[in-house]
């Protein structure tokens, strides 16, 4: 027979072998864009002062398929799912690479200074207070507590685990306050509904269960971002 009277399409082995090597090939190549793209995640998420988001994980692989992105994110949590030095978490809305709770006395041992800034019982009642009431303010939190709590205040807002959200329209309008971001990655949650039971956080602290239950926002609170008032002038 003539070449010429050959049937056209018919592959032999070598060209099936050769497709099978095609695929391969790109199974290969998906494998590897997989293993990278899951290797920047894990860089991002470990480089990141703060836990990051989802919203800034499209933003920074916005050339990446979203699929692709939230199959490599999956992958990535199945890792660090195994035993190891290091876990992934979810807190604050967002992910970070953080050790394991078990080794936090080992860890520590790196950073001396750190360890006389456990926060004080009282300063742990008061946050606890915040947490649970928020939006409060001081005479509230102090008659909750029995005590003045002006300086423990001021110790958790230097040290960034509460703020000032405004001020309650009532005689003197004192500041309101309530908790920050850095609480949320303080304590390990991703949000406030994350927070322990009020009667098992109540009986921890000796408070009574109803001194912490949470409560919706008061409609006589001002907001922070008003214009400052001018002195009066002395005559």
């Amino acid at each position: 027979m003539d070449e010429r009277d050959e049937p056209q399409g018919h592959e032999g082995p070598e060209a099936l072998e050769g497709h099978e090597g095609a695929e391969g090939l790109e199974r290969t190549l998906a494998s590897r864009g997989s293993a990278e793209l899951k290797a920047i995640l894990e860089a991002l998420i470990f480089a990141s002062p703060e836990p990051l988001t989802l919203k800034a994980i499209d933003k920074l692989l916005e050339s990446e398929p979203k699929e692709d992105v939230a199959a490599a994110l999956a992958d990535l949590k199945r890792d660090y799912e195994r035993p190891g030095g290091l876990q992934l978490v979810e807190v604050a809305g967002g992910y970070q690479i953080v050790t394991r709770p078990d080794l936090h006395d080992w860890v520590r041992r790196l950073f001396h200074e750190r360890t006389t800034q456990k926060l004080s019982v009282q300063a742990l009642e008061t946050l606890a207070v915040i947490a649970y009431r928020q939006p409060v303010t001081s005479a509230e939190i102090a008659e909750i507590r029995g005590v003045n709590t002006s300086g423990v205040l001021n110790t958790l807002l230097e040290r960034h685990l509460i703020k000032i959200v405004g001020r309650k329209q009532v005689v003197g309008r004192p500041f309101m306050y309530a908790t920050t971001k850095e609480f949320l990655i303080r304590f390990g949650l991703n949000d406030l509904s994350d927070l322990p039971k009020v009667e098992d956080m109540a009986e921890a602290l000796g408070l009574e269960a109803p001194l912490l239950v949470e409560r919706v926002p008061p409609d006589d609170a001002l907001p922070l971002e008003e214009p400052e008032e001018k002195p009066e002038s002395i005559h």
